[in-house]
C-alpha cells in the first residue's frame, strides 16, 4: 500500500509514477477524503477539550448546577459517537482507495507496457549446441519414464504431470542442494502452509493485482492455495515489531504451488512449463528500507550462482512497469536457454516490494524515529519444473541419456540419467 503522506506531499509525482504502470488515481478525491478525515479528527480533540474542561467544573460543583453541567454534555459526547463512526467510513474509503493501488516502480524502472518491452541487462554462457538433433524435454522425459502427462492427464486432467523415477529424484536433490547454499548465507529453513486466509493473501497485494480466476479460491472457508511460497512466507510475521538488530531476515521455503493458468489459454498446454501444481524453492527477506535494493542484488546474485552451478546458459531481464507484479517495485528475470525453443525461458525471479507489502501487513522495526515499516523482497531459488526442462534439454547426451551436473551427483547419486 502506498504511504498516504507521501501521495499528498507529492501528489503529481506519484500519479505520474502511477501512470507509467497504467494505474489511474483521481488525486483530487483522495484530498477531499483526507480534508474530511482531518475535519472530523480536529473535530473529535475539540470535544475532547470541552470535556475535560467540563470535568474541572464538575469536580468544584454539586448539586443542580452540577446536574446542569452534566446534562450539557450529553449532546456533545453524542456527537462525538458520530463523528467517530463518520471518520470509520472516511478512512475505509481512503483505504479502499490505496489498497487498489500497485506499488511505485523505482526510478530506474523502464517504463513499458507488457513482456515485449522489457530490457536484458545481462547474458551469460554460450547457448547449448548439439552435433546431433537434440530433443525437446517432453521426448525425452517419456522416453526415458521420467516425466508421465498421459496417466497424470487421466488422473487430474490436463495441465499436471507426474515426476518419476530420476526427475524425483532429482527434485529432491535440487531442493537439498539449493538448501544447503542458503542455510550457509543465513537464511532460515520453512515449510510453510500452503493454504492462507483472505487477510494474509490480501496484504501481500494478491487480490487486486491478479485475475481471481488465476487463484484457487475456496470460499466456504474463505482461504487460498498459494501461487508462490512467498505468499505464505510474508504474511508470517504481520503485525508484529522487529528490532533493528533482528533485521535482516531471511527464509527460505519449499512448498507445492498451485495456478489455475486461466489466462494462458493455448500456451504451453503440453508438458510441465505451465502446470496447475508444481514445487518451488523461494527466497524472502525483511530488511531495513535502506538495505532493500543490496538485498535484491544478492537474491539475484545467488540466482546466478545456481545457475551457473549447473551449467546452464542464461540472460538476465530487467521488467518493465506494465509487466510488474501488483506488489513489485523492481523485479529482475533470470531465463535460462531452451534448445528444442531456440529462445529463453523464465526459471527465476527477484522483486523488491519495499514497504508496499509490510504497510497493509503492519510488519515495522523499532528506529530512533519510532516504529517504520520495513521492506520485503522475494526471489526464486528454483521452480522444479522449469529447472528440470532447462536441465534435461542442455545435458542430453547424443544417445539420449542426460549428463547430470557435478554440483549434484552427491545428492542425487547418479551421474546419468538414460
Amino acid at each position: 500500500m502506498i504511504d498516504v503522506k507521501l501521495l499528498l506531499e507529492k501528489p503529481k509525482e506519484i500519479k505520474k509514477s502511477l501512470d507509467k504502470r497504467g494505474a489511474k488515481i483521481d488525486i483530487d478525491k483522495i484530498v477531499e477524503l483526507d480534508n474530511q478525515r482531518r475535519d472530523h479528527i480536529q473535530k473529535i480533540d475539540n470535544i475532547h477539550k470541552k470535556q475535560n474542561e467540563s470535568n474541572e467544573t464538575i469536580s468544584k460543583l454539586k448539586g443542580k448546577d452540577k446536574e446542569d453541567v452534566i446534562a450539557e454534555l450529553r449532546p456533545l459526547v453524542q456527537k462525538e459517537k458520530v463523528l467517530k463512526a463518520e471518520l470509520v467510513i472516511i478512512e475505509e474509503k481512503i483505504a479502499k482507495v490505496l489498497m487498489s493501488l500497485p506499488n511505485l516502480p523505482l526510478d530506474d524502472v523502464k517504463a513499458g507496457e507488457t513482456d515485449k518491452d522489457n530490457e536484458v541487462i545481462k547474458e551469460e554462457g554460450e547457448k547449448t549446441k548439439f552435433d546431433f538433433k537434440p530433443k525437446d524435454y517432453l521426448a525425452l522425459g517419456e522416453k526415458l519414464d521420467i516425466i508421465d502427462i498421459k496417466r497424470a492427464a487421466k488422473v487430474s486432467g490436463t495441465r499436471f504431470g507426474y515426476l518419476k523415477n530420476q526427475a524425483a529424484l532429482l527434485e529432491i536433490a535440487l531442493v537439498k542442494y539449493v538448501f544447503d547454499i542458503l542455510l550457509e548465507k543465513g537464511f532460515k529453513p520453512v515449510i510453510p502452509p500452503a493454504l492462507i486466509n483472505y487477510e494474509a493473501m490480501k496484504g501481500m497485494g494478491y487480490i487486486e493485482g491478479i485475475d481471481k480466476d488465476e487463484m484457487y479460491h475456496f470460499e466456504k472457508d474463505n482461504q487460498f492455495l498459494i501461487g508462490t511460497s512467498e505468499q505464505s512466507i510474508g504474511p508470517m510475521h504481520m503485525k508484529e515489531i522487529f528490532d533493528a538488530k533482528e533485521l535482516p531476515l531471511r527464509y527460505t521455503a519449499y512448498s507445492p504451488c498451485f495456478r489455475r493458468e486461466a489466462g494462458s489459454y493455448g500456451k504451453d498446454t503440453k508438458g510441465i512449463i505451465r502446470v496447475h501444481q508444481f514445487s518451488k524453492v523461494e527466497m524472502f527477506s525483511y530488511v531495513l528500507p535502506d538495505k532493500s535494493e543490496e538485498e535484491q542484488e544478492l537474491m539475484l546474485s545467488l540466482q546466478e550462482e545456481f545457475v551457473k552451478s549447473l551449467e546452464l546458459p542464461y540472460r538476465v531481464v530487467s521488467v518493465c512497469t506494465g509487466d510488474l507484479s501488483f506488489p513489485s517495485s523492481r523485479t529482475y528475470d533470470l531465463e535460462c536457454w531452451i534448445p528444442s525453443e531456440k529462445n529463453y525461458r523464465e526459471t527465476h525471479s527477484t522483486s523488491n516490494c519495499t514497504d508496499f507489502q509490510a504497510r497493509r501487513l503492519k510488519i515495522r522495526y523499532r528506529a530512533k524515529s519510532g516504529n517504520e515499516f520495513v521492506h520485503t523482497l522475494n526471489g526464486t531459488a528454483f521452480a522444479i519444473g522449469r529447472i528440470l526442462i532447462a536441465l534435461l534439454e542442455n545435458h542430453q547426451q547424443k544417445d539420449g541419456s542426460i549428463k547430470i551436473p557435478k554440483v549434484l551427483h552427491p545428492y542425487c547419486g547418479f551421474d546419468v540419467i538414460k
